[in-house]
């Protein structure tokens, strides 16, 4: 699912492991995810402290979980988060939104998983009785996902 690039550009950083908080976010099984769960355990008297750790995939909202001894790094993805005005969106549903530049982009689809549906529809119902809209994009390992929508308030001028 996620594709992995030598070019020089890294979509991760080491982190160490006993340094982790609830809300990092860190590579479990190269899955970018949101830690929702840490425990450390030492292993005997002269053994390393492993943590255990569970997170949340930023992208699907699956489970993943692992262990690492805390003295040891972790990698951990370069996580962004971008607010942009909604445009349009497509028959396809996908949104052209306005980037900081006045130029747009059309590469990104509404969500179509569960978890997400409230949101989808409150961002339909929103731009289709004319009211402008910010899309909150989060972006890590070369990819983005529509995670949440601010109403601005005003009345935008339809065509």
């Amino acid at each position: 699912v996620y594709e992995k690039t030598d070019s020089g550009s890294s979509h991760t950083y080491p982190k160490q492991c006993g340094t982790l908080k609830k809300g990092d976010y860190v590579m479990i099984g190269g899955f970018p995810c949101r830690m929702v769960e840490m425990t450390t355990a030492t292993t005997g008297k002269h053994g390393h402290a492993k943590a255990a750790i569970v997170g949340i995939d930023v992208f699907t909202h699956k489970k993943h979980e692992d262990s690492c001894p805390t003295s040891h790094s972790i990698e951990a993805p370069f996580v962004t988060r971008k607010d942009y005005p909604l445009v349009d969106i497509d028959n396809e549903g996908f949104c052209t939104l306005m980037l900081e530049n006045g130029s747009t982009k059309s590469d990104l689809k509404l969500p179509t998983d569960e978890d997400d549906m409230e949101m989808v529809n409150r961002i339909k119902a929103c731009f289709e009785s004319g009211k402008e809209v910010l899309i909150g994009v989060m972006s890590a390992m070369g990819q983005e996902k529509i995670i949440e929508m601010k109403e601005t308030g005003s009345q935008s001028k339809k065509h």
